[in-house]
């Protein structure tokens, strides 16, 4: 197939949002819109999102990669993943535009981008279903465990650790005390032993509002998570301690691949390779 590429200039509420569709001029059922997290813009870290854009055109799937407003060559304020839905409405509705033949179409996210997927998904029928890399669900209180229990845990079982506090040069006082400001962090505000389902605070958190916008969303989801990744572990961490979120995730709508060595950004051509062949095969599996 070819990977006809065409920059485009999407209008959303008086800005002009910049785009490149791949596979420009292709019929198909189904396409691909590539929603940006911050601080990035279309093009992705280590030029993953251009690299996904083509693997899937080159195999009959045209996807649409954006700037929304305020976000690199797209005009408008700066904004955050939760204020875009406009703009992803927008990107959609061009894609259908120009797109002959399209029936639906998959909202594919990294980090915040995710979020904003869910935010966005169960409003628009045209969404069949979402990728999901590593979701932002940061709290303090989520940030505060994650950073201790996979950072700093870990960071006792290293050699080169002790050698330092050996040699002089770490200053285990005040190492000490910030460590134990972590440890009340993150064990502070939890839930009181048998308590059930979510606190009302926690719902209205994060967490509990995307969550929400799982639960609302219908259609199928593809779940990848990096293991060297904190905000990977944070999320983790999110759905061990939610009963809801579990029985979200137990659905059989909902397929999870995990990638262990990674990090965060998928910074290695096999990691990005790992990931284009996973979204490929899950598009072609409903």
């Amino acid at each position: 197939m070819s990977r006809n590429e065409q920059a485009l200039v999407l209008g959303c509420e008086g800005s002009s949002m910049v785009g490149v569709l791949s596979g420009a001029g292709m019929p198909a059922g189904r396409g691909v819109l590539i929603v940006v997290g911050g601080p990035q813009y279309r093009v992705g870290s280590h030029r993953q999102f251009i690299l996904l854009a083509r693997h899937l055109a080159d195999r009959g799937v045209p996807t649409l990669r954006f700037d929304y407003r305020g976000m690199g060559d797209s005009e408008g304020d700066k904004r955050t993943f939760e204020s875009v839905n406009a703009d992803i409405r927008y990107a959609i509705d061009r894609l259908f535009a120009i797109v002959p033949g399209l029936k639906d179409v998959v909202i594919w996210g990294l980090c915040d981008a995710a979020s904003a997927a869910l935010f966005y998904a169960h409003q628009d029928a045209r969404v069949s279903g979402v990728i999901l890399l590593n979701p932002w669900v940061r709290t303090e209180q989520g940030v505060a465990r994650a950073h201790f229990r996979h950072y700093y845990l870990q960071r006792l079982l290293q050699g080169s650790f002790w050698l330092k506090i050996a040699r002089g040069k770490f200053n285990v006082r005040e190492a000490a005390t910030a460590l134990g400001r972590l440890a009340v962090d993150a064990v502070g505000r939890r839930p009181a032993p048998g308590a059930s389902g979510e606190s009302p605070t926690a719902a209205k958190a994060l967490p509990g509002r995307m969550a929400d916008g799982l639960r609302r969303f219908t259609g199928k989801v593809l779940l990848i998570l990096s293991g060297n990744d904190l905000t990977a572990q944070e999320f983790k961490d999110v759905v061990a301690g939610s009963r809801d979120w579990r029985r979200l995730l137990e659905h059989g709508r909902v397929t999870r691949r995990d990638l262990r060595e990674a990090n965060h950004t998928f910074s290695t051509r096999q990691w990005r390779d790992q990931v284009a062949q996973w979204t490929e095969d899950w598009l072609r599996s409903y």
